[in-house]
C-alpha cells in the first residue's frame, strides 16, 4: 500500500512516499528559511507563493527517489488543517487535483495528528500512550487512545513553546529560526546562570496547561534592564537558562499527567521535539520513573510529508475518503474530525 503524502501547512514544501504506514520510500523537504530569514519570521504571502513554485518539482522528486510513477501510487494525501490558509490551499488543491485526475482515493490529514505519529515511523507504539506535541504553533499534552481517538488534556494558555523561542531570539537579535539558534547557544552556556519564573497553573481547569508569555516577558525585561545599565548578558547563559526553564515546565506537566492517569509510555512530537534540552530533560524524567519514551528521528521532527503519509495510511484502513469539495481550515483542534 503506497501513499503519496503532501505537506504545505506553513513554510516547508514536502512530499513523501510511504509504504504500508511504516516504510519511507522517499521524503523530500524544500525549506523556505532563507526567504523568511530577512523578516525574522514566516511571511504568509511569500510562503504560499513558494509553495506554488515548488510543489510540482518536490512531488516529482519524491516519485523519482522512490523509483516509482503515479501509476504505482494507491492513494494521495495532503494536509488540510491547521496552518496558514494560503499555504494549506496550495498543497490541498494540488493533492485533490492529482487524485481526481488519476482516479485515486484522496485523504486529508490533520497536520498535528501527522506530527503525533512521526514517532511511529520507526517504532511500534502500543495504545494508549501520552503524547507531548510541541511546535511553533502548538503546545499540547494529550491522551492517544487510538490513531483517531485523541483527548487533549492541556495546552498553552498564551504563547506556544516555539513562539516563545522565536520571540526571545528575535528581540535579542540572535536571528531566525530562533529555536535552533537558542538550542545551539544553550549547549555552550550554563543553564543555572539565570533564574526565570515558573508559571503556576494549578487550578483544576488548567492543571495540565502551560504558559510561556510570562517567561518570555521576563527574558525580554532582563535583556532590556541590562541594556539600560550598559551591561551585556552572556547570550549562551541566557539561552541555556531560558531553554532549561521551558524544558522543566513542559516535562513537569507531562509527568503530572502521566502519573495521575497511569501512563508509562510517552511520545514526543512536533518541531520543538528536536530541541536537545527538551529531549534530555524528558528522557531523564522518564528514566527516573521507568517510563518508556519514544522520540522521532530529527529528520521527522519538523514539518515533513512522511508523517502525513503514515497518518493517511491509518485513515485509509479505517475507510476514510474525502471529496473534491473539501476546503482548508486554518484552525482546528487535534482530535476534531473533518
Amino acid at each position: 500500500m503506497k501513499i503519496l503524502g503532501i505537506e504545505s501547512s506553513c513554510d516547508e514544501t514536502a512530499a513523501a512516499i510511504v509504504e504500508d504506514g511504516r516504510t519511507i520510500l522517499s521524503n523530500v523537504v524544500a525549506t523556505q528559511i532563507p526567504f523568511h530569514k530577512v523578516y525574522k519570521g514566516v511571511v504568509p504571502e511569500i510562503a504560499s507563493r513558494k509553495h506554488v513554485e515548488w510543489i510540482l518539482p518536490v512531488v516529482k522528486q519524491a516519485l523519482k527517489e522512490a523509483n516509482l510513477t503515479l501509476d504505482d501510487i494507491d492513494a494521495i494525501a495532503a494536509t488540510n488543517r491547521p496552518g496558514l490558509m494560503g499555504s494549506l490551499l496550495v498543497g490541498l488543491t494540488f493533492g485533490k487535483t492529482l487524485a481526481w485526475s488519476t482516479n485515486k482515493p484522496f485523504i486529508a490529514v490533520n497536520h498535528m495528528l501527522g506530527h503525533l505519529y512521526a514517532a511511529q515511523l520507526e517504532n511500534d507504539i502500543s495504545y494508549p500512550y501520552l503524547g507531548l506535541l510541541v511546535s511553533g504553533g502548538h503546545s499540547i499534552i494529550c491522551k492517544v487512545n487510538n490513531f483517531d481517538d485523541i483527548e487533549v488534556l492541556g495546552t498553552t494558555v498564551d504563547d506556544s513553546v516555539g513562539e516563545a523561542f522565536d520571540k526571545v531570539a528575535k528581540f535579542y537579535g540572535l536571528g531566525y529560526p530562533g529555536g535552533v539558534i537558542i538550542d545551539n547557544l544553550a549547549k555552550q552556556g550554563d543553564s543555572k546562570a539565570l533564574s526565570f519564573p515558573i508559571p503556576k497553573l494549578d487550578s483544576p481547569e488548567h492543571r495540565y496547561d502551560v504558559s510561556f508569555s510570562g517567561l518570555k516577558t521576563a527574558a525580554l525585561n532582563l535583556i532590556n534592564t541590562a541594556s539600560q545599565k550598559g551591561e551585556e548578558i552572556n547570550r549562551e547563559d541566557l539561552a541555556a537558562s531560558f531553554q532549561q526553564t521551558i524544558s522543566e515546565i513542559l516535562v513537569d506537566k507531562t509527568m503530572k499527567a502521566a502519573e495521575e492517569y497511569g501512563y508509562n509510555t510517552i511520545a514526543l512530537a512536533g518541531g520543538v521535539s528536536a530541541n536537545s534540552g527538551v529531549r534530555k530533560t524528558l528522557q531523564e524524567a522518564c528514566d527516573k520513573r521507568g517510563y518508556k519514551l519514544y522520540m522521532p528521528d530529527f529528520k521527522y521532527c519538523g514539518d515533513n510529508a512522511a508523517m502525513i503519509g503514515v497518518a493517511a495510511y491509518y485513515e485509509y484502513l479505517n475507510g476514510t475518503r474525502h471529496g473534491w469539495d473539501l476546503n482548508a481550515v486554518p484552525n482546528l483542534k487535534l482530535g476534531e474530525r473533518i
